[in-house]
Order: structure tokens, then sequence, then C-alpha cells
């Protein structure tokens, strides 16, 4: 086991009072794991405050606290007072698992559409490249080969840690992840050692929880903001917000555009179902990928690959074997000619940029049908906006219900509903129930037509009031194409 002496090298406090020559086997937050080698970090979330819980932790016996308020007096114990336990629990956990960050090629990509796309594509062409790698994402982690359940687009400063440290282990070379606003805000990644960083986009998403979208726009600049002169910044210069996020970063600064001079820059020279042709820095390249949102990540693919020195034809050579991302962009086909597009577009930029995409490949009087929701318990400014811009760019549209979660799913359709004045309505079935809405898409579409089935990707779940029911649009829509268009 670490000392606790050793966990807190160069880590600036506020105070120790007690030992530092604690023997230490676990960092925790949740004081039902505690024991008497634990380590508590009384952490003030959002829901509930960790400080309630230190009593509970002593008594499980535990005998070392990190606080930021005052506690009752525990005099067996070594209490370590700092300002922001949550930045405290992340550097410590660094330090804990000997700093794996270091030892890795860590690429962070941040933005709010396309994170799960390049990190995977990264992955993807690495581990294709030779190199034994990491990732980190929304759909799934990954250690070498070997899957691990993803909870959340960016773990906690503990699980993260330890799973880089795993990376290690394994002789990981690369690491791949998405970095979420609210990791950067919360101090998931506080500590770590970014080789690289790259900005895809800032959109309408997460106000919520921001509040406003300058203080979204300043919470994904401090990534940037805190990256070491030894690393990379990569920002696409074609989103004004690009060039904020380089305003104070000591990071070389880098970009990719499709429409403004760049570093690494691109066109779209065709579009179809079955994938794209770009020119990318005056080379044509070949990708299975579709729309010109996926040009975008593949930009950002080249470019991360070429700044971390690998060759450009062996990349682009690499590139064109890549396949879509489970989840986004992803197509099935029925026996009678209807494509069903499953893509997890759930804010009101990623719904435009999808149907954009299918306009620009549907063929002659083809229909556009779009089966969409929205999330409860999320930001519900977004949701007049989503049907709006379905019916907008659609031929129908079923509003349906997504993850109602702890909301009132009709509620949640009546906001969404706002959104459309009486033309728009004309050309929108509101289906509460899922897969319902999912059927009747299919039943109004004929040979040639696409529908969009938005929101959810890659989930395989639906949650409806704190439960979780198997829900997996892909499955569902194939299944439905064997019932129905035999």
């Amino acid at each position: 086991m670490m000392m606790l002496s050793d966990i807190l090298l160069n880590i600036k406090t506020e105070s120790v009072v007690g030992s530092l020559e604690h023997p230490v086997g676990s960092l925790i937050f949740d004081s039902r794991q505690a024991n008497s080698s634990s380590v508590f970090f009384a952490i003030k979330g959002s829901a509930t405050d960790g400080h309630l819980f230190v009593q509970q932790a002593h008594d499980k016996g535990c005998r070392i606290f990190v606080v930021q308020n005052n506690i009752p007096d525990l005099s067996d114990s070594t209490i370590i007072k700092t300002s922001d336990t949550s930045a405290l629990l992340a550097s410590m956990s660094c330090n804990f698992f000997e700093n794996p960050s270091k030892k890795l090629k860590l690429i962070g990509i941040t933005g709010t559409n396309g994170k799960t796309t390049c990190t995977s594509l990264l992955y993807k062409l690495f581990s294709d490249l030779g190199y034994k790698c990491g990732l980190i994402s929304t759909v799934v982690n990954k250690v070498g080969s070997t899957d691990i359940v993803a909870t959340h687009t960016t773990p906690d400063p503990v699980s993260l840690n330890r799973l880089l440290a795993q990376m290690v282990t394994e002789n990981c070379t690369h690491c791949f992840m998405e970095v979420s606003s609210h990791a950067i805000h919360q101090n998931r990644i506080s500590g770590l050692n970014f080789s690289g960083a790259v900005f895809t986009n800032i959109t309408h998403d997460h106000l919520d929880y921001h509040k406003t979208f300058s203080e979204y726009i300043r919470v994904k600049k401090t990534f940037f903001d805190l990256l070491p002169a030894t690393s990379f910044a990569l920002v696409n210069t074609d989103d004004k917000n690009g060039l904020i996020m380089l305003q104070n970063t000591l990071a070389s600064k880098h970009t990719f555009a499709l429409k403004t001079p760049a570093d690494f820059k691109g066109k779209v020279i065709e579009n179809e179902i079955t994938g794209l042709v770009i020119k990318i820095n005056g080379k044509e390249v070949y990708s299975r990928l579709v729309g010109e949102f996926n040009a975008y990540n593949l930009l950002a693919v080249y470019g991360v690959s070429l700044l971390l020195e690998k060759d450009e034809l062996e990349v682009l050579r690499t590139m064109s074997l890549l396949e879509s991302v489970e989840g986004r962009f992803q197509y099935v086909q029925s026996a009678k000619g209807i494509t069903a597009i499953i893509d997890y577009a759930h804010t009101p930029d990623a719904l435009e940029n999808v149907l954009k995409t299918i306009n620009g490949i549907r063929k002659g009087a083809s229909k556009v049908i779009t089966v969409i929701g929205c999330g409860g318990d999320r930001d519900k400014s977004k949701r007049p906006l989503m049907a709006k811009i379905a019916c907008d760019k659609s031929t129908n549209v079923l509003l349906t219900s997504d993850n109602p979660r702890t909301e009132n799913p009709e509620i949640i359709l009546l906001e969404m509903e706002a959104g459309l004045d009486d033309i728009e309505k004309q050309k929108s079935i509101t289906i509460q129930d899922r897969k319902q809405a999912i059927k009747t898409a299919i039943l109004l579409a004929n040979t040639g037509d696409i529908i969009l089935i938005a929101g959810k990707g890659h989930e395989k779940y639906q949650e409806i009031m704190g439960v979780r029911h198997d829900f997996d649009d892909l499955k569902i829509t194939e299944n439905m194409f064997n019932e129905l268009n035999k």
C-alpha cells in the first residue's frame, strides 16, 4: 500500500491535522465503501453533500478525511482541508495510481458533437496501424481489445486513473478519450497529462447544467487553458468558437476546417449513402462514413494522426477502411428498399446536420421520415427547436419518447409541439410509445424513402421513471423490417 504522504506529494492543501504516515488502500467518496485503509472525500454535489456522511465513514473504520467545510471533531483521524475536495480527489487519484497519464499518449476530444466518433475512429485507426490502444467513450471503454462497460462519458477521477493504469499495465501506448463539459467542470480530468486535445464544435446543449451558453464555452475553454506546452491543441475553425479555445493555451496551436483556411483543410468531393470522397490537404481519400459532419470528424482524426507523427499515406490508407461508429449514422435497409438510419443526434445542431446530410443524398421524390424525441431531466429549451428542425427538414415527423427519465413523457411531447406552427403540425404525428412510432414510420415509407430514428443511437435501453427497459433502436427497426416488409 502507498503511504498518505506519497499520495499528497507535490499537492497543495489548506491544512493537514494528524499523521501522514497512514497506509492507503483506496480513495472513496461513497461512505458505504469505507474501511480502515480508505481516504474519504467529502464531495459537495448537486444532489447531496458528502460532509453529511463523514460520521458514517468514520463508523466504518475510516480515519483519513478530505474536507472543504468544518466537520465535528475527530481527534483520532487525519483531516485534510482544501478549498475544493473534487479537485483534490483528482490530483490524489493521479498520484495513487502512479500518474498513468504520463506513461501514455493521452488525447482528449471535447465538443458538443463528434466526440464519440472521433475517439472511436482514432482508437480503430491506431490499432490498425499496429499500436495497442485504450478508449474512453460514451459507448464503451477499451483496454486493448478488452471491452469495459462505460457508465459515463468521462468517468470519475478514481475510475479514470484506474482505467489508465490498467492500460499502462497492459502495455497500451495511446489512449483516446472523450472529455465532457461536466467532467471538466467537476474536475474529473484535473491532474491528467494530455499529449493533445481536440475541439470539434460547440452548439446548444447541457444548458440545464451550465445555465448559459457563455458558461458552457468557458468550461470547454478551461480544458485548453490548462494544457502543458508539450502538448498540441487542434480546433475546428469553421466553428467561430474554435479560435477562442486557443486564446490562452500553452500548447502548440493547429486548425482543421472545410470552409476556412486551416492547417488540415478538407473538401467534400462526393457524398453518397455508401460513403464520402474527401480531399484532405490536396489528397483524395474515400471513406465509408457519410455526411459533412463526418468529413469534420475525419479531418480531426487525420490532424491528430499527423501531429502524433504518423506517416500521411499510411494514415489516409487506413482511414479509407474505417467504418461507422455504432449508433452514429448507422443504416439498415429493408427488402423493399427502405433505408433506416440510426443516429445519436440529440441536439438541434446534430439533428440539423444529419437531416441536411440525408436530404443531400436522397434520390428524386423519396421521402424523409424522422422519428425524434427529447430526453427528460435535461435542457428543456431545446425541445421546441428539435421538433421544428425535424419538421423543416423532413417529409413526415413522428414525435415520440426518448428517455423520459423522471419526467412525464406527455409533458415533454407538448413542449416539443410548442415549437411547431400549424403547417408544421400537419406533417407531424405524436406517438408516445417509441416502438409504435418506429413501426408507424416504416408503414409510412415506400421504396427509396429514408427513415431517421434519432436521439438514442447506441443506447440499448429506455429509461422511464428511473427504470431502464431493454430498447435498441437498431434491433427493433431490423425486426420491424422483417415483419412488415417481407
